[in-house]
């Protein structure tokens, strides 16, 4: 699998990335996040500023994983997400590496409990730990707290490495 990964660098989705960015992200975002509809995730993508994509591919059809950065109060964001049957083999560090060599600032937010359950009706497994071991900072005086979710702020800068 390994020899076939690709990651691709883009600013636009076409219907068919979006529509399985869409899926990956009511998959493997916990269900109080999911999007009903496509249209609804799609106004999501539209309200982030200065938004560059990183798919990462096994071959031309198939994205298993999706990496945005955005502009948000003069500060550069990020997400990434991985289809589950990726995770812990190496991919996140990946895509996150080719972030980092693109941007010098990477700020987050990250659950950081297993209070939440995914649509299949699994535990949402915090990340936490993985960007603290990829050199992030946890701000934890600084959280997100909306009835949808509870997060702390992550920060990697240039400087850090």
């Amino acid at each position: 699998m390994t020899e076939k990964i690709k990651i691709i660098q883009t600013n636009e989705l076409d219907e068919k990335a979006k529509q399985q960015a869409f899926h990956l992200w009511n998959n493997e975002y916990s269900e109080n996040l999911s999007y009903n509809s496509l249209a609804e995730f799609d106004k999501y993508l539209e309200n982030l500023t200065q938004l560059k994509h990183y798919l990462l591919t096994f071959d031309t059809d198939q994205i298993l994983g999706w990496a945005w950065t955005f502009d948000r109060e003069r500060e550069k964001w990020f997400a990434i997400i991985l289809s589950e049957e990726i995770q812990g083999k190496g991919f996140g560090r990946k895509i996150l590496n080719e972030l980092k060599q693109v941007e010098t600032v990477l700020n987050g937010w990250v659950v950081d409990h297993s209070n939440y359950i995914k649509k299949n009706g699994l535990p949402y497994i915090s990340p936490l730990k993985f960007y603290q071991k990829c050199g992030f900072k946890i701000l934890t005086d600084v959280r997100l707290e909306l009835d949808i979710i509870s997060a702390v702020k992550i920060l990697w800068t240039k400087e850090m490495e």
